[in-house]
């Protein structure tokens, strides 16, 4: 199955993003463009676009569009960029990736006062299609760190979506997926639906099923007797923001698998780029969670399910503790948790 490209940027300065709606799918494949900043804003809030890296590359991509129309005076320029990038800060406020870019294009735009704004606007586009071609590469290498870790006719568990949608491209949990699948292995993967809305059933299988991967999609709360049953060997998910001392923020349900595995006696590894690691806090009780509007709970896909004048809670993340977690895949390798290494130190 030949996909396009879960993001990219078409055109010069000028130009515009494209971005899969993944909405809409598996039933459609629809590209969307995005021309002002409005627009990304709602693609992003509504996850059309969604994904920690994938995020990253859309605020970087995003600032560019910001600065469009900005005129030739430097005062002018620099309070456009800070009005976009505080802008589309607004919009989910858990992924760092997304806090990350638009950190790392400021401070270029900064470094460069005194330059020509076309010229500033130049580079801030080369950054944006550097930090794309950065994510795509820090994939590849997280599945090269992580595919040993998936042996011959194994089952292999996933939450939520951390492939090749959630990413520039190729993506994080699934990344060691694809390439033990290059490399000859046969395994099984078992993909949890994610509650409330299915990026695991929607979006992880439409993935694998295209990729040629064996895979299986269960409902969330199957985890614990699928577990039992001795279909599972190991657990690979990716992160939204991980704390300093390695606590991990990932779609809500994480947590509960994390638990589920560790009564079970399996492995539980998540797989993220060093850009997810968020070292200025040092434990998930800093991390800010989001909670999302209660009607994708009670209505979830146009259905309501729910009582009329029922309330309906929806945190969009959960916090598991870095006691659940055997190691972090990431593009510089593999760092088993409790060896007393710290995460500064490998990241360093």
């Amino acid at each position: 199955m030949s996909v396009p490209k879960t993001i990219e940027w078409i055109g010069d300065v000028d130009g515009h993003i494209r971005m899969i709606d993944q909405t809409l799918l598996p039933g459609e494949l629809r590209m969307i463009d995005c021309r002002d900043l409005p627009t990304v804003w709602e693609a992003i809030k509504m996850l059309r676009v969604r994904g920690a890296p994938a995020l990253g590359v859309t605020a970087a991509m995003a600032v560019v569009l910001g600065v469009q129309g900005a005129g030739q005076e430097e005062a002018a320029f620099f309070s456009k960029l800070d009005e976009a990038c505080a802008h589309i800060a607004t919009s989910r406020p858990t992924a760092v990736n997304l806090f990350w870019a638009l950190d790392r294009m400021k401070r270029l735009a900064a470094s460069l006062r005194g330059e020509p704004v076309e010229e500033i606007r130049r580079r801030l586009l080369d950054e944006a299609q550097a930090i794309r071609d950065e994510d795509a590469a820090m994939c590849r290498a997280i599945g090269e760190a992580g595919e040993h870790l998936i042996k011959e006719g194994m089952g292999v568990l996933t939450h939520c979506n951390a492939g090749g949608l959630a990413t520039a491209e190729y993506g994080t949990a699934l990344a060691p997926m694809y390439v033990a699948h290059e490399r000859g292995r046969g395994f099984r993967v078992y993909a949890d639906e994610t509650r409330p809305l299915l990026q695991g059933a929607r979006l992880t299988a439409w993935e694998l099923q295209g990729a040629g991967i064996d895979v299986t999609v269960i409902c969330d709360n199957m985890a614990a007797c699928v577990m039992a049953a001795g279909k599972i060997d190991l657990v690979i998910t990716g992160a939204d923001r991980i704390a300093g001392n390695g606590d991990t923020a990932n779609k809500v349900g994480t947590y509960g698998v994390a638990t589920l595995a560790r009564a079970h006696g399996i492995p539980f590894y998540v797989a993220a780029p060093s850009s997810t690691f968020d070292l200025s806090i040092s434990s998930g009780a800093e991390i800010p969670i989001e909670h999302r509007d209660p009607r994708e709970v009670a209505c979830g896909f146009g259905q309501r399910t729910v009582p009329g004048n029922v309330p309906c809670y929806n945190q969009a993340f959960d916090v598991t503790p870095v006691e659940l977690i055997a190691g972090f895949v990431t593009e510089r390798g593999l760092m088993a948790t409790g060896t007393g290494q710290k995460i500064a130190d490998f990241l360093a």
